[in-house]
């Protein structure tokens, strides 16, 4: 299993002006839906069809999570349209949808993330080992660390969604 340690942040705006001034360069941009198949307190489960902007390619993982916080373990592989189908249709499932830009800051990658159904926009950023993500001093920018309120996760804002309350 992999390791994924990121820190999660709330940007006041859209970091439309750090683009524009070259602090904040696009990598690629991305249009995801993501639906959940089995989740619990410490375990998800969950497939994404993911369509690349700038050339129209799609492609469907599969991603098995474990943990909560700054670091989880992670397995996640590409699988085919078909197997994704069969995983989604039928079960009256709402996808979560949201426009993912990668980009690169100060030699870091960092991924925003911009959501459909809620008015959210979240920044994350991967880290090679949990002192260095603890030890990481972002800019203002990147807004509140938002790491550890669980009301932010993917899962708790697709369960909503699931349920109406959205």
């Amino acid at each position: 299993m992999g390791l994924e340690i990121e820190r999660k942040f709330l940007p006041a705006e859209y970091p439309d002006r750090q683009i524009k001034e070259g602090l904040l360069k696009v990598v690629s941009e991305q249009r995801i839906q993501q639906t959940y198949l089995a989740i619990d307190e410490t375990q998800e489960l969950r497939v994404r069809r993911i369509t690349d902007a700038s050339s129209g390619e799609v492609f469907y993982t599969q991603t098995f999570k474990a943990g909560n916080g700054l670091s989880r373990e992670e397995i996640e592989y590409g699988i085919t349209q078909g197997i994704y189908e069969q995983l989604t249709d039928g079960r009256g499932l709402v996808p979560l949808t949201k426009d993912r830009v990668t980009a690169q800051w100060n030699g870091r990658k960092v991924e925003i993330d911009r959501y459909d159904q809620i008015r959210l926009t979240v920044l994350e950023v991967e880290f090679d080992s949990v002192e260095e993500a603890e030890g990481f001093m972002p800019p203002d920018w990147f807004g509140r660390d938002i790491s550890s309120e669980r009301q932010y996760s993917n899962k708790r804002v697709w369960r909503e969604l699931q349920s109406g309350s959205l």
